[in-house]
């Protein structure tokens, strides 16, 4: 897929706002500091399209950006920050809740793992309450660069070894790095897949 054009739409905290239509939405979420905003800016080829920051946990709100109009790529609040306040985590909570289990144009959650990481209860928690919402997702494995070549295997081994204790089928899954612009051309190759089976679904169901 060929990113020809990128566009900033809306942000807000409420679902009800987000924009009306009916284009696909792909949303992508992690734990604070998972390089979220740089594979946004990577797959979509827009150096400051999704604001980067020094300071983890700065994005509390769904931010929708229109990609070659006809998907949306949205960017949701990262979870799990440490020094927000208990009232903080609880409206981040209530925000991406709200977006997962009322945003009806939600296609696919890319949830993003730093492929560093040995796999942490937070995560693992999430990905259950995806399952219990039986919203589809995939996981995208960050900051692939920051290993050798040889060490990247035997992480995601380790880590879908762990997801298979109680998933009886894994989520696809894709190893990134920004810097490297590795897992760029797989993941919206993902989604132009997905894009093309909704638009042969609605060549062949009009109404």
């Amino acid at each position: 897929m060929e990113i020809s054009s990128a566009e900033f739409i809306i942000s807000n905290t409420d679902p009800a706002k987000c924009p009306d239509s009916q284009l696909p939405e792909y949303a992508f979420i992690g734990r604070s500091n998972v390089g979220k905003s740089s594979l946004i800016n990577m797959l979509t080829n827009r150096r400051k399209l999704a604001m980067t920051s020094s300071t983890p946990g700065k994005t509390m709100l769904i931010n929708h950006f229109l990609i070659n109009e006809n998907w949306y790529l949205v960017d949701l609040p990262g979870y799990g920050f440490a020094q927000r306040s208990r009232k903080g985590k609880k409206q981040i909570s209530n925000v991406i809740e709200d977006y997962i289990e009322k945003r009806e144009q939600l296609t696919c959650l890319f949830v993003l793992i730093d492929i560093r990481l040995k796999p942490q209860t937070i995560d693992l928690e999430f990905f259950e309450y995806l399952g219990e919402q039986g919203v589809p997702f995939v996981i995208v494995f960050t900051k692939a660069d920051k290993l050798k070549g040889g060490e990247q295997k035997p992480k995601i081994k380790h880590y879908l070894s762990h997801l298979e204790e109680q998933w009886e089928e894994l989520p696809p899954y894709f190893v990134s790095s920004s810097e490297r612009r590795i897992g760029r051309n797989e993941i919206l190759s993902y989604i132009e897949g997905i894009n093309h089976t909704i638009h042969e679904q609605t060549i062949d169901n009009p109404f």
